[in-house]
Order: C-alpha cells, then structure tokens, then sequence
C-alpha cells in the first residue's frame, strides 16, 4: 500500500509540469541528458553495423550545451578557428568588433596547449576529439543454416525485419526463436533483436489498430521475453507503452501503461523510459501517459504542432515565352528525353495555377504554397512516374493503329511490354517464396526463397519490374556497359541497393505520412506548456540520431541479400525481355524479322578468371547509347523551386521528401559513417551544415539573353562555343590493304579513334540537351540548389545535370536570383571578371580593365550581334561566360548611371593553386607565399607560367643538341599545357596523370600533332611531364616539409596496434583472454578468416583528424576481403568491407596529404560563406573560387582574407600533432632501422643470443614479434611507475627498443618504402652540395618534388594485411627502399652495368607511437596576405 501511494505521488511530481507555468518547468526526467553530466562513452549497435565488436563502447565528446549553435568558447581540437554561428536575423555580427586593418588575435584551444606553448590551459574545460575505439572489431560470427535460416547473425536480423514490415510476423518469430537459440538471454544483443521486433510490431498496430496484433505482442512480451529470463529496458517498455495505447479499451489500456510504468521504475528506468517516450509517443498520447495513475487535473490536452515550414518559394507560374523556340532533341523519341520533358512539364502545367485560389491566406503565402506543391510534385515517385509513361507510350501506339509488341524503335512502349511480362513472374516469384516458408522439407530452391522473399514484398511488384528496368538500361547504356558488358556482380548488388533505397524511402513516406495523421487529432489548449514540452522533446530527439538515419541504420541490407534480390530480379527480365530484330538471310539475302533476347548473359576469362557478364543486344544497344537514360531518374534531382531544407540531422535537410546523407560515403563505409552520424548528433557540424544551408539558400535564375544565343546555337548544330557539333565532319584515312603491318595498325589505330571520338560528342550533345531543356524550364523561375559535402568536407550541388560547378555552357547561362546595384566599385570588378573569363587574368587590375575599355567595340558588337557579329567573345578561354559578361557590361554602359544598375552576375575570385597557398600558409615558406600571391606584389605571381618558361627553356636547349622531339615542341609549350599537371601536383597526382593530363592538351591544342613510333602524342606527354616535375622542383620547395610529416605521419598511425589491441594479444598469449561470450552455440570458423596469430597483428588504424569547423575525416581506404555468394543467375564474387579488414597502407600514406589540404580548403570556404551571410552578401563557390554581386566583390575580398589568416594564425599542423597524439595515445608502431647501422646490428646481435637464434620465418616470426611487443609493452609499464624498485626493474630490461633508445638510433632509422610515394621530386643541385643535400634529408626527413622516378603510376591493391603487408616473412627485412646517396650508390651487375641503387636492409622494432617534430615554420607572416591584392583575383 504504501509503495503503491508512493507511485501515485511520484505520478504526480512527474505530471506536475503539465499544468504549471512552462517558467517553472524542471524536467530532469524528460531529458537527462540536459541536466546531468554528458556522457563520454556510446555503445555502439550490433544492428546497425555489419560487424560486432568487442569493445562496446566508444569515446565520444559531446557539449554539455544541447543547443549546438550556442556552445561555448571552448573549442575542440583542430577546431579553433570556428566560430558560433549566428543567425541573420541576429543583431550580433561577430566580425563587425574586429577592425580589419587589424589582425585577428590568434585563437587558442583551451583545453591542450600548443606545442611549445608557454602558457598552460586549464584541463577542466578539456574538450578532446572524438573517439570511437573500434580497433577490436571482427567478422561477426556465422552459424550452421537451419530451416532454410542462414547462419550470418546479420542477414537473420535483417530478414526477420523484412517480414516484420511486410505482415510476415509468423516468420519474423520463427527467426526471433532462432535468435534465441544462438544467443544468451542476457547478451545485449538479443534485446536489442527484440526491441527490434516489439518496434515494427507496435508500429504496425499503431498504423492498423489490430486488437489481435496486440494480444499477440503482449503475449510475446510475457512468454518470449521475461519468461525466458530477459531483462527489457526502456525502449522495450516505451514500444509497449506505444502498442497498449491502441487498445480499444481505455481501462485496459491504462492498466496495462501503469503496469510497465511499474517495471520500469522497479527497474531504475522510469526518467530514461519517459526519455524515450517522448521520441516514440505524439504530444496527446505523452500526455496522457503523464496523467495515468493519477487523480483528475483538467481535461485540457496538448495542441498539436503545426505544419513544418519550408522556405520561401520561387516566383509563381507564368505563361510560357511562345516566341521562343523549342530546344531541338538529338532524338525525340528516347525514353530519357521523354522523362526529363515529362517532369519539367510540372512548370508549363496550367492545371496547377487554380491551386492558388484553394489556398487561403495573403498572396505571398499562396504563392508559397504553390511552389512547395509544385516541388513535392517534381519530387515525386520516380518509379511510378516511369512505369505511367511507358504505359502512355504503349497506348498511343496502340491508338494509331500500330503492334508496339516487339517494336524497339518504340522504346517506352518496348519498355511497357517488359514490364508487363515480368510484373506477373514477380508475384509468382513472391508467392512461390510464400509457400516455401511453410513446406516441412525444404529444398534448395526453397530455401533461397525463404532468404530473399521477405524483402521482395517491401515494394510492389510494379515497382520492382521498373526499378529491374531502369537499373539496368541506365548500366548497360553506357558506352562500357554495353559495347564490352557488366559484371554480373555490380549489375545485381545495383540493382538490390536501389531496391533497399527505395524500400527505406517508401519506408519513411509512410511513417512520416502516419505521424502526421497522429499529430493532427491532438487538441488545442495548454499552449505554452506545449510549447515547452515540444522544445524538449527535440531536445531529447537530438540525443540519438535524427529518424531518416536510424531508418536507413535498421533496414540496411547485407550485401548478400542485395546480390540476392538483384540477381532474381534480373532473371526475371531476361525472361521477359524481347525484341523483334530484322536479319538478312544468309542465302537469299531476304529481310526477316526473328525475336531476341534483349540482354546476353555470357562468360568472359580476365586475368584467367571466368567473369559472368551481361551485355545488350546489338540493336539496342546503339539506341541506349544516345542518351544518358539516367534522365529517367533525374526529375527527383532536379533545381528546386522552394529553399532547400536546412540541415539539421545526417539525413534531414536538402531536398524535401529525399533522404540524401549530408556526407556522402559508400554505404560500406561504416567507420566514416559512426563518426559523421554522432558528429551530427553532438553538434559537431553544426557549422558545417549552417555553411551548406548559405550555399542552399543562393538563389539562382536562368540568364534569358545569353540562353536565347545557346538555343539558336544548338538548333543550328554547329559547334560554337562549347557545343558538341550535331554532325561532325572527318576525314578518314586511306583504308590500308594490311601488307604493311605497322601502316595497317596505325589505320585501325586511327578508325577507332574516330569513332571513340564521334561518340564523345554524341553523348556530350545528348548531355547539353538535357541541360538546355532544363534551362529552358526554368527561365521564368527562381531556383536553388541543395548541397552536400563529401567526406573532406568539400562542398557539391545536389543536382546533377545542372548547377554553377558545370561547364562554361552552364556557367554562362546562370546568375543570381537577386540584383545588387554596382556601387562605386562594382563596374570596376565587372571589367575585371570579363578580362578574367576571357583569359587575360594574369595581369594586374588596371591592365585588365584596361583591356576591357580598350576592347569595348568588341563587346558592344558581341553583346549587340554575338552571332551576326565579329564574333569577339568566341575566342574566350570561357566564351559563354564572356558573352554573359559582355551583355551585362553594355546594359551597365547603356544605362543612364551605370553605379546604379542592378547586376545580377556572378563576379569569380580565384585563388591561385589554391592547394599550395596553404601549403605556403602551413609552413609560412616566403618563397612559396610569393609563387602563389600570399606575398604583396605589383603584379599577379603566375606558378603556371612560371612552370611553363622552365619548361621552354629546358626543351630548346635539348633541341640545341638534336633531340628529335625536343625539337618537334619546340614552340608548343604554352600555360595550358603545364596548369592542370602543377595544380594537381600539390594533391598528389602520380607520373601517369600528369602524363594524361599533359597529353589531353596536346591532342586539344595540336591535334595534327605527328603520330608515329617514336614521336606521339603519348611520348611526347610523358616528356614534357617530366620536365613539369623538374620544373616545379626549382620553383617550389616551401610545402616539401610539411607534406613528408604528413606522410610520415600516416606511414606510422597505418602500422601502429592500439592499447586495446595489445591488452587483447596479452589476454590471448598468456591464455587469459575473457571474450565476452554471448552465444550459446560455438560459431563456426570461416574459411577465408585469416590466421588467429595474424589477425591479432592486424594493423586497422585510420588516419583520422578534425577539420578546424569540428568535422571527423576518416580515410576509408581498407584491404578488401571477398566472399562467393551463390545467387539463381551464377556464383558470384562480392567485396566485403569491414571494421576488422586492415588498412591499405599505401593509400593511407599517400592520400593523407591532398585528403588533409582538400580539408582546409573546404573549411575556408565555408568559413567565407558564414561571413559573407553575416554581412549580407550573396555567396557561392566552387571549391577554391568564391562568387559574389560586382558590388560586394572587395567585402568578400576582404572576408576571405580575414578567414583565411584567421586559420592560419592558428598553428593547424601542431594543432593535427597534439589531436594525433591523444587519439593515438599508448599505441605501438612497428618501425626498422638499416640493418648495417650501429643499432641494426647491435639488434641483430642482441637477438642472435636468444634461444630461437637465426632468422625466423612464419609462425616462429610472428611469436617473436608478439612476445617482443609484450616486453616492450612491459618494460614502458614499469619505467612508467612511481615504484623505486619496478622502475629499476624496467631499466634493467633489454628490448629491441631500449638499444634503439641508448645508441640513440634516430638517425638509423629506414624511411618507409610507400615515403617515397609522397615525394613530388627531387630537387636538382650541383654535384657539390648533393652531399650537403643528402645529410639535411636524412636529418630533416624532407620532402622532395619533381621526380618522377618517386611517382607510384597508382595505389597499388595489397592482397596480404598487417604484418605481412610488405611481403615480410623474415627477420632481417630486405626491401627495395633505396638509401639516401653518399657516396656512389650504385649498384652493378655482373657485366658491370649499373642496375640501380642497392637495396637497403632492413631490421624491424616496436616502439611506441609519437609522431616526428612538427616542421619549424618559415618567416612568412600570413597576416600580410590582407595587402596582397591578387590573393584571390
């Protein structure tokens, strides 16, 4: 009695809130987390990865703040240079109290100190990076198949959801009871398996209100769950509480929610559940939670929340234009080119304008509505859409008079017939899996359906057969995919992900849609508390992750089921694919028609391996490859007509019925993907996303005037500016009759050429078309373009076809959505921009407007008759862009004051090589600076040209001696040539791209260019590539240091063993190792597992770091593991990537340094963009070039310079050496030294006397190494202890390392082998100072650039992992690095002949994880870059 009166005043203190002031409300229990101390550890979810682990907890930082827009001014590592983001309407501008004649002061993390800095900082308001620890993640484990039940924990898991969503609930518990018997009662992940299916269960009763439905979840509830010993937690009782809330009986109901309020709280759970509750429940159904087992308060309930606003729309339909022209289809009758015509009718749809009078409030909320109508509309079914046209197709064909059978020029109506064949086998298919579930004996057959067929009813067959067809006409239309084929492999998991995709879109439609209706039955009083109790409630929402993540998270499929779902999909459109194809007789040459399969599946050998293919019909081929048929799927991609969503969790934001991620990653990328997605939840990308959302909310038009010259261009066919010509003429070459075996292989040469060639332009005019016709949909309409960054952070439009980060075509035909006036300075920088996308942008401003007023004639002609005309703008570098730039220049001319014209132009500001300006930054190099404008000048610094003068001379003095192609290019060396191979260097562009580059200009530039055995095109690419790289290495050496600590940074984090890892080798060799044991049954071993010794010295570190806006990067680059997967179509080979594959060292070496630049980059210019909102300018960028109105040109100059120092006045490289020293904190990295050093033979010397002298091989090498890990390990312990004696003890012991430590052996030290991949080149010296040279690399471990010999052609896939990465099998390592040269170097044969340099042995050595100096900065003060005019011009 008296515990049940205590219930009954806790209920009260708990409901209390509910009818008091909202300025009274303390609600610890409805959030914990905003009262309490935050947590520092998440547990991460079995079911959301398609791995487990061993270590359940990750370390994480999260803000005790839950506003994440509103945190302190405490930063997080690498992070100091963000700032608190504020909202326009705010009256705070941040930067209007930081005079800009005066630097910034320099930021300061308040929780670590900087290297060398001389003040401490107070530990307390530590903030350290987050940390997931999930170096003890393996396979997960695999079991005996029973009952047509596979043995993989994750597909079972999958599968059982799968029929939880599709009404199979008497499955679902046949795999719940399967799960029982694999696992512990009280193994975590078995609850979480439950919960799972007491989700779906009660969802489905909340949507269905099924009394039955209920009885059966409570029964499981009692029977299944605590019946067999589980104990449930609060989400298990928050669903229940979710299910008995749909119970007819009130009374029922409420007995049945005070009953697991009761349990709950017996529990300790009772705040954690209410926590939950407020994620699972509607406002009505929480409050009257709240008021169960209570006395009467009031009747009032909640009002429910209104409707989410969405941004303010684009201008309201207008007439079309009838004056102007059609856009001429390449071939009107494509299905792609239907579709595309198809969803931009929703902008010439007069159905839609009386809408507005059905919409009630003022005209501008009308006018909104219409556009959000007209949105949703464009983003509508895009499967249903297709599937509707098809069958339209069919039926005009059919009006007409015509049999669209078997007809293939009929491609829509082709398409239908497909579709209508395989429609039927679908729902054979589904129902022959059905009745598989429920045979006694199963047979082979059966028991594939019983895998697959659950996930076949997430959609409508319909859907299915069109999502079947558009898949694969969109792979095998493709040049590649259809001429040569696709594997069968990539064709089938295609098609099983966009199946997933779909099936989780629909998914979350449909929840969305129900919550709504929820929502929309609550009441209307108790306002404030509502609205109290509403901000609490994403308060308590923003602790996990946002709903379309956690959707995407439980119902991601297993590459196997996708394989799985695919490949019978893609049998059942062999079947019914068909076309009719006219042959000659090869007798009597008489035309007959026969019927084919549309799609060929054969068998290939590459590399000696037998591929399964699948290539179209030849005569289908040819009429997909007009066109990309990925048109077909584009409506939902296309501009929006509304402001994109802002992004406000991982998958909510951009479009708005899309669940497009804010980062994007392969889906098998699931380390990058746990740390974005909590990154999100704790706020850290906040500004990330507050920087996407100011690129999303540009508006954009299309530029009417220069469009009407592009579309009288295209439906001439020519090939002006930079159209693709309609029929391009060519000569072909005298057929060779094959006598001259050299002559006739440079005559197919030359064919194929051409018509790869005639191709080219086929699909780059097909594309344009796709691209005019939509800018002919939107020339009365203001638009924007949703963004997402990729994993650096570096930031794209979400529209695929067209945006600003096109081509001149769509550069030239877009500008603003709103004008600004020109100002006194805006007519100025217009000048300067036309002189820019003209070409002449190396000089300095006044000689760029100077070349503008002195070309003046040429503009006003081509503005006035830019095609009847001189044509001037044509000989641009960007002619479209310059045509925009002419029109607009003359009507500011023509205008009666030309500072009051309003310009809506996008004026560019470029960086110059943008990579090595921060390079220049990072290691504050002076010469560096002045190569890329940091430093003030008069005039522009040109590395291009710089590199280009180089390269002249180097090939005339060549040509001077009589070397033949040196002689040949004289001449042809131009800035063109060298700009793409110099500005991708810096990110790390290996000897065979720059060779591709070079040769891509050379072909543009002299295509009659000589093309014979010795002197070519490709010969000649890869001559003057090597000059480039010598060139650069005599201009530039300012980044060399800091890219090789990069490298040398990687080179140890990618072969290093966490402190997890070590505790658990120590566990293992010692045979104490307690492996939490959750399942009842042994796992079986898997026959592709690695050995268990080897596996334990599997090296799975990433290179990781925080960009300074607080965003996680993680390389993704892993060794690929592989499995067979046996599908109804053939065996098939699929990659298998996970948390427990080791890493690619090489790639994780290589790509660290252009991965970490293109960070900095990214955060630049989202910096720039918070900015320029907070001063009111319009912004956009494409990467390293920033776009405002001519008006605002020198404000932004000036914001992007102030963001820029502010950066670099921060130390980011010590920054990334103290973040690397805390998440890389107690590891081990395995390192060697020269095995003929002082210290490699004292080693070796050292090992020789142990009791398994001589080298070691295989699992004898592997013992050796494990047990000196654990010395060494054992020996840091003790020297690390406060003990007098365990210290003397730890001196006393001899390791590898401690000789290393006494001979102080740095100098011995072997450079990686992959270092050498990181170098640009060396530079050339003289023969006197090579010595000199050689010492300050070995000592200084500098970086080189320019030679070629250093440049790996491309990222070599290891086959081996960890250890044995390098092909290590002995003790003494022998590998090709070469040693710095001293003295000679060289090694000779035995004719005497020099080979190359000697090899260096090697001899290996734990030691623990610090990282090398951070290279001493240059004299270069960044702050100067405020006075350099041409930082960004």
């Amino acid at each position: 009695m008296f515990a049940r009166a205590s219930r009954g005043k806790l209920s009260q203190h708990v409901s209390r809130p509910l009818h008091i002031s909202p300025n009274d409300l303390y609600l610890p229990w409805l959030c914990p987390a905003l009262y309490a101390e935050t947590y520092r550890h998440r547990a991460s979810s079995s079911l959301t990865s398609p791995q487990t682990s061993n270590h359940t907890r990750a370390e994480l930082s999260k803000s005790k703040d839950p506003n994440p827009t509103l945190r302190s001014k405490s930063r997080g590592l690498a992070s100091a240079t963000a700032f608190d983001y504020i909202s326009p309407a705010d009256d705070y501008v941040p930067f209007e109290s930081q005079p800009r004649e005066r630097p910034p002061a320099p930021f300061q993390l308040p929780w670590i100190p900087a290297p060398n800095a001389a003040t401490a900082h107070d530990s307390a308001a530590a903030e350290p990076p987050l940390v997931i620890k999930d170096s003890l993640t393996t396979k997960p484990p695999r079991f005996r198949s029973f009952d047509a039940i596979t043995g993989e924990l994750g597909d079972i898991k999958t599968t059982m959801k799968a029929c939880l969503h599709v009404g199979r609930f008497d499955r679902a518990a046949v795999l719940l009871r399967r799960l029982n018997m694999l696992y512990k009662p009280d193994a975590p992940a078995l609850l979480d398996v439950h919960n799972d299916y007491i989700r779906e269960y009660a969802w489905k009763i909340a949507t269905t209100r099924d009394q039955r439905l209920l009885n059966n979840l409570q029964r499981w509830f009692e029977v299944e769950m605590r019946g067999r010993g589980m104990a449930p937690d609060a989400q298990t009782y928050a669903f229940m509480i979710q299910a008995v809330m749909q119970d007819v009986s009130i009374s029922r109901s409420t007995r049945s929610v005070r009953r697991y309020l009761h349990l709950a709280e017996d529990q300790g759970l009772r705040d954690e559940l209410m926590n939950v509750l407020l994620t699972v429940l509607n406002e009505q159904d929480f409050g009257r939670v709240t008021r169960i087992d209570m006395p009467p308060m009031g009747t009032s309930t909640l009002e429910p929340p209104p409707s989410e606003e969405i941004a303010s729309p684009s201008t309201i339909i207008h007439d079309p234009d009838t004056k102007l022209p059609e856009v001429r289809a390449v071939d009107s009758k494509l299905p792609g080119w239907k579709a595309l015509r198809q969803s931009l009718s929703v902008f010439s749809d007069s159905s839609m304008a009386p809408m507005l009078d059905s919409f009630e409030g003022t005209a501008e909320e009308k006018s909104k509505r219409l556009a959000i109508e007209r949105q949703l509309r464009m983003e509508q079914d895009t499967y249903e859409a297709a599937i509707e046209r098809w069958r339209s197709d069919n039926e005009h064909l059919k009006s007409v008079g015509i049999n669209s059978a078997l007809k293939q020029n009929a491609f829509g109506a082709m398409m239908w017939k497909w579709h209508e064949a395989m429609e039927p086998a679908i729902q054979e298919e589904i129902r022959l899996a059905n009745e598989a579930e429920h045979k006694a004996i199963k047979k082979e057959g059966d028991e594939d359906r019983c895998q697959y067929g659950p996930f076949l009813q997430y959609l409508e067959p319909k859907k299915l057969s069109a999502i079947t067809i558009l898949t694969s006409t969109m792979l095998l239309g493709t040049a590649a995919g259809g001429d040569r084929g696709t594997a069968v492999t990539r064709l089938v998991t295609s098609i099983g992900e966009a199946v997933q995709n779909e099936s989780v879109a629909q998914l979350l439609r449909t929840t969305r849609k129900y919550k709504g209706v929820q929502q929309a039955s609550g009441g209307v009083s108790a306002v404030d508390v509502r609205k109290e109790l509403r901000k609490r409630r994403r308060q308590a929402t923003a602790q996990s992750s946002n709903p379309s993540t956690r959707a995407f998270d439980q119902h991601e499929w297993s590459k196997v089921v996708k394989a799985r779902v695919g490949a019978v999909l893609l049998s059942k459109l062999f079947e019914a694919a068909k076309l009719q194809v006219r042959r000659k007789h090869p007798d009597n040459g008489s035309v007959f028609e026969e019927t084919q399969p549309a799609f060929l599946h054969q068998y290939v050998y590459v590399a000696g391996r037998r591929i399964g293919v699948v290539s179209l019909n030849s005569s289908l081929h040819d009429q997909l490859a007009r066109e990309p048929i990925a048109a077909s799927l584009a409506q939902k991609y296309l501009p929006m007509v509304v402001e994109p969503k802002p992004w406000v969790g991982f998958r909510e934001g951009g479009f708005l019925t899309s669940t497009d991620p804010l980062v994007r990653l392969p889906q098998s990328d699931q380390q990058s993907k746990s740390y974005s997605t909590i990154a999100v939840d704790n706020g850290d990308m906040a500004q990330v996303s507050a920087g996407l959302d100011v690129l999303a909310r540009t508006p954009w038009q299309i530029n009417g005037s220069v469009y009407e010259v592009m579309l009288e261009v295209w439906n001439s066919g020519e090939a002006i500016g930079t159209f693709a010509p309609e029929n391009p003429q060519y000569k072909l070459p005298a057929e060779s009759d094959g006598g001259d075996k050299a002559a006739y292989a440079a005559y197919l040469s030359e064919v194929r050429s051409i018509g790869n060639e005639k191709a080219a332009y086929k699909s780059l005019r097909c594309y344009q078309n796709f691209q005019m016709e939509i800018a002919r949909a939107y020339l009365n309409e203001t638009f924007y373009f949703p963004h997402n960054v990729d994993f650096r952070g570096r930031a794209y439009p979400m529209s695929p076809f067209l945006n600003y980060m096109g081509a001149d075509l769509c550069r030239g035909m877009l500008t603003f959505g709103v004008g600004k006036a020109l100002g006194p300075t805006g007519l100025k920088w217009l000048k300067i921009h036309l002189a820019n996308v003209y070409g002449y942008d190396k000089a300095s401003f006044e000689e760029r407007i100077s070349f503008a007023e002195t070309h003046l004639a040429d503009i006003h002609d081509s503005a006035s008759k830019p095609l009847a005309g001189a044509r001037w703008w044509l000989q641009a570098e960007d002619p479209w862009q310059c045509l925009a730039a002419c029109k607009e220049l003359q009507n500011a001319l023509n205008s009666p004051d030309p500072h009051e014209y309003v310009s809506k132009l996008a004026i560019h500001q470029d960086g110059t090589c943008n990579g090595l300006q921060h390079y220049a930054a990072l290691g504050g190099d002076q010469m560096g600076a002045q190569q890329v404008n940091l430093e003030p000048g008069d005039r522009p610094s040109d590395i291009y040209t710089g590199v280009s003068e180089l390269v002249k001379e180097d090939i005339a003095e060549e040509a001077r001696q009589g070397h033949k192609l040196a002689q040949m290019l004289e001449g042809k060396i131009t800035r063109k040539v060298v700009k793409q191979t110099v500005m991708t260097n810096v990110y790390g562009v290996t000897f065979v791209g720059a060779k591709l580059q070079v040769s891509r200009q050379l072909k543009d530039l002299y295509p009659d260019f000589p093309s014979t055995a010795e002197i070519n095109h490709s010969a000649a690419a890869s001559y003057i590539a090597k000059k480039i790289f010598k060139a650069l290495a005599n201009l530039f050496n300012g980044a060399h240091d800091i890219q090789y600590w990069l490298g040398d940074c990687a080179s140890r984090i990618a072969t290093a063993l966490t402190p997890e890892q070590i505790n658990h080798i120590e566990a293992a060799v010692k045979g104490t190792l307690d492996e939490p044991n959750d399942y009842k049954r042994k796992p079986l071993t898997r026959k592709t597992d690695r050995g268990y010794k080897n596996d334990l010295l599997a090296f799975k570190q990433s290179v990781i770091w925080t960009t300074p806006l607080k965003m996680p990067v993680v390389q993704p680059y892993r060794q690929k593991t592989k499995m067979n997967v046996i599908t109804n179509l053939q065996k098939i080979t699929l990659n298998n990537p996970s948390l427990a594959d080791p890493v690619n060292k090489r790639k994780q070496l290589q790509a660290f340094p252009p991965n970490f630049i293109h960070s900095l980059d990214a955060t630049h210019m989202l910096l720039s963009a918070l900015q320029c909102e907070q001063q009111g300018l319009t912004f956009t960028a494409v990467h390293d070039s920033f776009w405002t109105h001519a008006s605002d040109v020198e404000t932004m100059n000036g914001l992007l310079r102030d963001t820029f120092i502010r950066m670099h006045s921060e130390d980011i490289i010590g920054r990334l050496a103290a973040e690397f020293a805390i998440r890389y904190k107690d590891c081990m990295y395995l390192t060697a030294v020269k095995l003929h050093s002082r210290v490699g033979r004292r080693i070796k010397e050292w090992r020789g006397k142990s009791a398994s002298s001589g080298r070691c091989r295989g699992k004898a090498l592997e013992a050796r190494k494990l047990n000196e890990l654990l010395e060494e390990r054992k020996r840091l312990a003790l020297l690390a202890s406060q003990n007098e004696e365990e210290m003397k003890r730890g001196k006393g012991m001899v390791t590898a390392y401690s000789l290393f430590e006494d001979m102080d052996g740095e100098e011995d030290l072997a450079a990686p082998e992959d270092l050498k991949d990181v170098k640009l080149g060396s530079l050339s010296m003289s023969a006197s100072s090579s010595a000199a040279r050689a010492n300050k690399v070995l000592a200084d471990r500098r970086l080189e650039v320019g030679d070629e010999d250093n440049i790996d052609p491309a990222f070599v896939q290891e086959d081996v992992s960890g250890l044995a990465e390098s092909g290590v099998e002995e003790d003494t390592l022998v590998t090709n690095e070469p040693e710095i040269p001293a003295a000679g170097g060289k090694r000779r044969g035995r004719d005497g002949a020099v080979k190359g340099k000697s090899p260096v042995r090697k001899i290996w050595l734990w030691r623990p994880l610090t990282f090398p100096p951070v290279p001493k900065k240059g004299e270069f003060d960044v702050s100067r870059i405020r006075e350099s005019r041409y930082f960004f011009s």
